[in-house]
C-alpha cells in the first residue's frame, strides 16, 4: 500500500512539484537565514577567541559588549597582581581614533595596546614580520585583509592600493609605520584593527585620565578560576576617594565595580547584547516566520486539493475493504515523502549558497541544530495539511466511487 501511496503522490506531476517546491523553499528560508544569523552571532566573540590566552578578562562592569570601551584606574592592574591565585595580569588598551593613510583616505580604526614587555593579548596568527617588531619605534601592524578592505589607499594617483608594510600612517597626528600584518578571524565589527604597544596607544590617543580598557589575567594552577574572578570583584569592588576640587570644596570620586569572566563568558554577555539590544533577533524572525508560513500555505492548499483529485482513488480502496488505518497510513507515507524531499532540497540549497557567499564576507554558520530546526518547521507543515487531508479522507464513504 505505501508503493501505491508514493504512485498516487508522484503521477499528479505538478502537484507533487508544487508540493516539493514550496517545502523546499521553506525550508530554505528557515535554514539559511537561522545560519546567517548564527554567523552574525558567532562573529559578536571572534576577537575574543583570537585572544584565547587568558583565564579571565577583567573590565568595568558597565561594560555591555566587548567593543562597548569603558576605561578603568590604570591602578587596577597592580591591585589585581596582588590578589591570591593570580600567577600574571597584564594591561591592555582597546579604544577608536581617526587614522589617516598615506594618500590622505581618513579612517576610523580600532587601536589595541598590547602589554610593552610580553605583548600578551596579540593577533592569533602573523603573515609578515614578527609580534616582537611592535618593540620598535613608532611601530604597529595591521590586519592582512584590512590592508585590501578598510586600509586600502582609494586616492592613489595609480588608482586603489593596498596598504603595504613599512607604509606610514598618521595616527591622530602621530607617525607610524607598519612593520607587520596579521591574520585574524572575520568580526562582527567592520573597522580596521591597528597592533601597538600599551605605551605607544596612550601616547598616540587623545589624552585621557585613565587609559586601561581590559586586564587580563592568569590564574595559578591548583586555583579555583571561579574563585578567582569572585576575588577579583570583591577585591576591587567600588571605592571612594575624597578630595578637594579647584576651589578648595571636598569631593568624593567613586570608581564602579569590575567584572572578572572568563572568555566564554564575555563572548555570550557580548553576543547577548546584540540580541537584545539590535533588532537583529526581530528581523531573522520575521524571516524564519514566513518561511514557516510559506510552507503551511503551499503544503496544506495543495496536499488538500490532491486529496480532493484523488477522493474516488481512496473511495475505491474503502470499497474494496481497505480498512481507515491503512489510509491513514497512506496518507502519512505521502505527506512524510513529500516533507523529506522538500527538505532535502531546501537543506541542500541553504548549504550550497551558505558555502558560495561565505568567500564573499557573508557570515555563515549552520550547526547541528539549525538543520534539526528546520525539519521540524518543514514536518510541523506538513502534518497540519495531512491533519486536514486524513479528516477528508476517513469521511469517505465507499459508495461515492460508483457516483
Amino acid at each position: 500500500m505505501n508503493y501505491v501511496a508514493i504512485r498516487m503522490l508522484v503521477g499528479d506531476r505538478m502537484k507533487y512539484i508544487s508540493l516539493v517546491a514550496g517545502l523546499a523553499f521553506a525550508a530554505l528560508l528557515v535554514t539559511q537565514q537561522a545560519a546567517i544569523f548564527t554567523g552574525y552571532i558567532s562573529r559578536m566573540g571572534s576577537w575574543l577567541k583570537d585572544t584565547n590566552v587568558a583565564d579571565l578578562w577583567v573590565f568595568d562592569e558597565q561594560m555591555e559588549f566587548s567593543d562597548d570601551i569603558r576605561f578603568m584606574q590604570d591602578t587596577t592592574v597592580n591591585r589585581i597582581r596582588g590578589i591570591p591565585g593570580v600567577k600574571w595580569a597584564q594591561p591592555m588598551f582597546k579604544g577608536y581614533t581617526n587614522v589617516v593613510l598615506p594618500d590622505g583616505t581618513s579612517r576610523n580604526c580600532r587601536i589595541i595596546g598590547l602589554d610593552d614587555m610580553t605583548l600578551i593579548g596579540g593577533p592569533p596568527e602573523m603573515v609578515q614580520g614578527r609580534l616582537s617588531d611592535l618593540r620598535r619605534d613608532r611601530a604597529v601592524i595591521m590586519d592582512v585583509e584590512d590592508a585590501n578592505e578598510g586600509l586600502q589607499l582609494r586616492r592613489h594617483p595609480d588608482g586603489p592600493k593596498p596598504m603595504k608594510v613599512f607604509d606610514h600612517l598618521s595616527i591622530n597626528d602621530h607617525d607610524a609605520v607598519v612593520v607587520g600584518s596579521y591574520r585574524r578571524t572575520k568580526e562582527f565589527f567592520w573597522e580596521p584593527v591597528i597592533y601597538t604597544t600599551f605605551s605607544r596607544a596612550r601616547f598616540m590617543l587623545p589624552s585621557i585620565r585613565r587609559t586601561l580598557t581590559y586586564v587580563l589575567v592568569k590564574v595559578q594552577d591548583g586555583y579555583d578560576v571561579k574563585k578567582v574572578a569572585a576575588d577579583i570583584q570583591k577585591l576591587t569592588g567600588k571605592t571612594s576617594v575624597k578630595g578637594t576640587n579647584a576651589s578648595g570644596k571636598p569631593v568624593e570620586t567613586s570608581f564602579p565595580n569590575l567584572a572578572a569572566l572568563t572568555s566564554e563568558e564575555f563572548e555570550q554577555r557580548t553576543m547577548w547584547w546584540l540580541v537584545t539590544k539590535t533588532g537583529m533577533l526581530v528581523n531573522f524572525g520575521i524571516t524564519v516566520m514566513l518561511g514557516v508560513i510559506i510552507g503551511l500555505l503551499a503544503a496544506g492548499q495543495t496536499f488538500y486539493t490532491f486529496i480532493l483529485d484523488n477522493t474516488k482513488h481512496f473511495a475505491a480502496l474503502k470499497a474494496m475493504g481497505t480498512s481507515s488505518m491503512k489510509l491513514v497510513q497512506m496518507v502519512v507515507v505521502q505527506v512524510a515523502f513529500v516533507g523529506a524531499v522538500g527538505y532535502g532540497i531546501g537543506i541542500g540549497t541553504a548549504c550550497l549558497t551558505g558555502l558560495a557567499f561565505k568567500n564573499a564576507g557573508l557570515a555563515f554558520a549552520m550547526p547541528w541544530q539549525i538543520p534539526v530546526i528546520g525539519a521540524a518547521a518543514v514536518f510541523f507543515c506538513c502534518l497540519l495539511a495531512g491533519t486536514l487531508s486524513l479528516i477528508r479522507v476517513l469521511k469517505l464513504e465507499p459508495a461515492i466511487v460508483f457516483k
